[in-house]
């Protein structure tokens, strides 16, 4: 069997504290994944509707301009069974999570982020 080479995986990040969203790409590069990145929930759905491959979005829930399980819905509708983690900084999510979809609290380790993606990706 032939090893898998990167990138393993296409993921976008959306989030719009600069400094979670720069390191969460970097540890996605240092684990072989293609990170795109976008510093809004409008900018995230504008990628979403070009023809690119992503195989997990992450996002934080609290974003400025569209809260991002409303992203994640409107994603879900252009892309049926993407698979979504989303970020967040609270306890009550609002909305039930579906299949394909899971959470990831703040703050969290890069090692833990690391774990949840692979799981995701690869379960």
């Amino acid at each position: 069997m032939t090893p898998r080479v990167p990138p393993f995986g296409t993921v976008l990040v959306v989030e719009d504290e600069p400094t979670v969203r720069e390191l969460v790409v970097i540890k996605l590069k240092e684990l072989g994944f293609a990170p795109l990145e976008a510093a809004a929930g409008l900018a995230g759905l504008n990628i979403l509707h070009t023809p690119q491959d992503i195989d997990l979005l992450i996002a934080d829930i609290g974003l400025p301009d569209i809260d991002g399980q409303e992203m994640a819905a409107q994603a879900r509708s252009l892309r049926p069974g993407l698979k979504i983690l989303f970020m967040t900084g609270h306890t009550d999510v609002g909305r039930a999570l579906e299949p394909g979809m899971a959470l990831i609290a703040k703050p969290f380790s890069l090692d833990a982020l690391a774990a949840q993606t692979r799981m995701m990706l690869e379960g």
